[in-house]
């Protein structure tokens, strides 16, 4: 299975990287039970009552280029407020910068409906 781009638009600018369409199915997977985190987060605290805490999401991909995506679902009021940490690195550069996780979503799913 071959590499592709994947493109991520960050809060200012964007950032591409080959990656599998396999990985992204992963990486879609770790995000989609981010979300689920972050809503029983958010409803924990909207009932008044003290917050349950959530884990944290990590998830690494080690391809031509290491790709980490990073949230803590604890801290973000709803889906549409929250913002991953993403860490784009290699031997000679290293990238690190907030992303709204609802465009990342959809990049993500962009990505897999071009090499579907």
């Amino acid at each position: 299975m071959s590499a592709a781009p994947l493109t991520l638009n960050l809060i200012q600018g964007s950032v591409a990287l080959r990656f599998t369409p396999h990985a992204a199915t992963n990486l879609q997977t770790a995000l989609n039970e981010l979300t689920k985190l972050i809503a029983v987060a958010a409803q924990s605290t909207a009932g008044g009552g003290r917050p349950t805490p959530q884990k944290s999401m990590e998830y690494q991909y080690t391809g031509d280029v290491f790709l980490e995506v990073f949230c803590n679902p604890n801290i973000w009021p709803s889906l549409f407020a929250a913002k991953v940490l993403i860490t784009v690195r290699d031997d000679r550069i290293k990238l690190t910068t907030e992303a709204e996780l609802t465009q990342i979503l959809n990049d993500v799913q962009q990505y897999l409906e071009q090499v579907g």
